[in-house]
């Protein structure tokens, strides 16, 4: 929610608004801004310094929501809302480097101590935990609890569990019965030696970046083996959960048990409890913020309100990159998606400049004709579904929608007539762009109704294959900037779980030689930088050719604080890291 992997990093791109109305698509940005650099001048990834840490620590910082975010198992939740929360409760063998800026992509050693090397071509893995790390229940961390963790991974069925981690010697028959996972010759411990030890049926290019993702953290080994539900697991963080119901509030207090063992992958924090207040609408939550109620919100906000964020409060407000995007996913299994010239034609009729607008207008959003955001490696370079292109004949960039191609592939595909539900969350955004879309999927031949849903729900309904979602409307971010979380996350065949809420995969589409080129481009560590996003373009041209999704736009991200909120501090993977803001 998302590297150094000798590929271009995000660049830094963080504008606090510096102009009059950013609803009416021509503001311009102002230069970017020093933020977060207050701290870290002091840091600089050292210890916190005791002076500024007794100067700003203290105080509860107050986030908000129109929903909760579900479960609070950080190996099964995969929502933003969640994942970049448990940043700061929860830790794993590797972490992304806190720090402002590209730097922030680094893989660093979190609780291991180091980060290892490689051996046998990329197969093993050895791992040497910190010593007296210690859970929030007062446990001491061992070499158990990470083994237990990563089989863990599978028995609860985890929707990365076979997109990140089925490399490992033993996945296989864990993702097939995950009840009897035991990762035989995948794991070994030697709690003397304080190592764990990986073996990998085949080199993988991200594995460090996986064990870094908030579903491979390092929780007790007597955790149950099921959704926590609400139920906080312990931890080992700076923060520990403290109380939870999902109709109304979480809280987050300090972990008594945290020790600081490394400030650029787990640093103390600032604020002495952090407190989440969920039923709050956005655009009631825009005004709370901006009135200083609450310090930040989750949700998007609303266009209509954008113009007065960049008018009378600029100093409160930023645009700030992460590699994310609307799509809407078009369940290839099911009538009347499951023919490839219908998928098409909702591809040929999105107006993607409609869907720009709906969510800001050009400063902050872009139309996307693929499924790499332009910040990744191997952005998409080439769009078929535009006024006068076709998948023989890409255009290079967006023009306009070709309502008159989409009608007539509507009838070739014989689905002209039918039934179309399509599936949002309940989000101001959300229900604007899903108003268009149904009325554009009614003017292409389609009998088609809205259906939107809670956001703390609608996610995992959308995914689970037994609530028969024929079209959603879905936003996505990386866990960490490569082509692989939008391509084989979102459409890789290890990724579609019939009849669980853990399907990412969400319109159940698997193909074979897409499937050879992605997992080519993911382990074969012979190819250069340049041959491995060859691979990824050529999986993303084919992938939309088939069209099982249909791209939106890119977005950037804008935020609002409170006035009070000091040392705003965004990361590329975690966004905003609430342990290093200041509410004292």
């Amino acid at each position: 929610m998302p590297l150094t992997r000798s590929k271009r990093a995000l660049a830094p791109r963080a504008f606090r608004f510096g102009f009059a109305c950013l609803a009416a698509l021509g503001c311009g940005l102002s230069a970017p801004s020093a933020f977060g650099q207050a701290a870290r001048a002091a840091t600089d990834g050292q210890i916190i310094s005791p002076a500024l840490l007794a100067q700003h620590r203290g105080g509860t910082l107050r986030l908000v929501a129109s929903a909760s975010g579900g479960t609070l198992d950080p190996q099964i939740n995969y929502t933003a809302k969640y994942i970049n929360l448990f940043a700061v409760v929860y830790d794993g063998l590797t972490t992304f480097k806190k720090v402002p800026g590209p730097d922030g992509n680094t893989v660093v050693a979190d609780l291991a101590e180091n980060l290892p090397t490689p051996q046998d071509g990329g197969l093993t893995y050895v791992f040497t935990l910190r010593p007296d790390i210690r859970f929030s229940n007062g446990k001491t961390l061992t070499t158990a609890d990470v083994t237990a963790s990563i089989r863990r991974i599978f028995k609860v069925g985890s929707p990365t569990a076979g997109s990140f981690y089925s490399a490992i010697v033993g996945a296989e028959a864990c993702l097939k019965t995950p009840a009897t996972c035991t990762l035989k010759g995948g794991l070994e411990e030697d709690p003397a030696r304080r190592t764990v030890t990986f073996h990998l049926t085949q080199p993988d290019t991200e594995f460090l970046q996986k064990l870094a993702f908030t579903h491979a953290v390092i929780v007790p080994a007597e955790t149950p083996d099921h959704d926590s539900g609400n139920v906080p697991i312990p931890s080992t963080g700076p923060y520990a959960i403290t109380a939870y119901d999902p109709n109304k509030f979480l809280t987050l207090g300090r972990n008594p048990a945290f020790r600081q063992w490394s400030a650029e992958a787990q640093p103390e924090g600032y604020p002495d409890a952090i407190a989440y207040t969920f039923g709050i609408p956005d655009e009631a939550a825009v005004t709370a913020v901006e009135n200083g109620q609450y310090d930040w919100m989750a949700d998007a906000i609303p266009m209509d309100r954008l113009g007065e964020l960049g008018s009378r409060y600029t100093a409160q407000t930023y645009v700030m990159p992460h590699a994310a995007m609307y799509f809407l996913p078009m369940n290839v299994n099911l009538p009347p998606f499951n023919v490839q010239k219908a998928r098409q034609a909702v591809n040929y009729a999105v107006n993607r400049k409609a869907m720009v607008i709906f969510y800001g207008g050009p400063g902050i959003a872009r139309p996307l004709c693929g499924m790499l955001p332009s910040s990744l490696p191997a952005a998409t370079d080439f769009c078929f579904y535009t006024k006068e292109a076709s998948p023989s004949a890409p255009a290079q960039t967006w023009h306009s929608p070709d309502l008159e191609k989409a009608r007539q592939l509507v009838k070739e595909s014989g689905t002209s007539g039918q039934k179309v539900t399509l599936i949002t969350a309940n989000t101001s955004i959300d229900l604007a762009m899903g108003t268009w879309i149904r009325d554009m999927l009614q003017a292409i031949g389609y009998q088609a109704t809205l259906r939107p849903l809670s956001s703390s729900v609608a996610f995992n309904y959308m995914q689970n294959s037994s609530n028969k979602v024929q079209i959603a409307l879905k936003d996505w971010s990386a866990d960490y900037p490569s082509p692989s979380n939008f391509l084989d996350d979102l459409l890789g065949c290890e990724n579609f779980h019939p009849n669980s809420d853990s399907s990412i995969n969400i319109p159940g589409f698997c193909n074979k030689q897409i499937q050879t080129l992605m997992d080519r481009a993911k382990t074969d560590v012979s190819l250069t930088q340049q041959q491995t996003e060859a691979l990824w373009r050529q999986a993303d041209r084919l992938v939309m050719e088939q069209a099982p999704i249909a791209p939106l736009i890119e977005k950037d991200t804008v935020l609002i604080t409170s006035s009070r909120l000091g040392n705003f501090f965004y990361t590329t993977v975690n966004q905003v890291f609430f342990s290093q803001v200041w509410v004292q």
